[in-house]
């Protein structure tokens, strides 16, 4: 049998993403606590996210989500990463407030923060060792944590995957 990489780049962009995810599920958490949520978006679910995209910007005036929300079009595949939020009490203090009790609901732990960060960072170097094209996009994030897509999440990054001759997410023209 032989099979041309054209007929199957998509099935391997999927299977990269995925991944990423379990990269990203391993990665170390604070406290050994697992706040972390991630999904996979493909097919007409991008264009969804694309055009949540385009309305973010409409209501923000924030142009580079116009230009993230065209090239997010370029991905086979996003894989979204968030945070659930958890004090972790520690009382850090790194959220800028002295103990966990005295944080406000609405400001998110650090350590969740820290978390999908370093979650996000996994599924890069996964990315990175498979040789697939990604870039972190805190716009289409945003547009899949208002979504819904990783339910309750907060913090939500996305990192759309391909696999082409030139990596689509540099070397991007800004939307006028």
């Amino acid at each position: 049998m032989i099979q041309n990489e054209r007929e199957i780049r998509e099935e391997l962009v999927v299977e990269a993403a995925r991944r990423m995810m379990v990269a990203a599920r391993t990665a170390p958490k604070g406290k050994g606590i697992d706040v972390i949520e991630i999904g996979l978006v493909t097919g007409e679910d991008i264009a969804r996210l694309s055009t949540e995209m385009i309305r973010v910007s409409e209501e923000t005036g924030f142009k580079f989500f116009l230009r993230d929300a065209e090239n997010l079009k370029s991905a086979g595949a996003v894989v979204i990463i968030g945070t659930r939020q958890q004090a972790q009490n520690l009382n850090c203090g790194h959220c800028g407030f002295p103990t966990c009790g005295a944080k406000p609901a609405a400001v998110p732990c650090a350590i969740n923060s820290v978390d999908l960060g370093i979650a996000v960072g996994s599924a890069c170097a996964m990315a990175a060792d498979m040789r697939v094209d990604t870039r972190v996009m805190f716009s289409a994030g945003l547009a899949a944590q208002r979504l819904g897509l990783l339910g309750e999440s907060k913090c939500v990054l996305a990192i759309p995957v391909s696999c082409a001759s030139k990596n689509p997410f540099f070397d991007r023209k800004p939307k006028e």
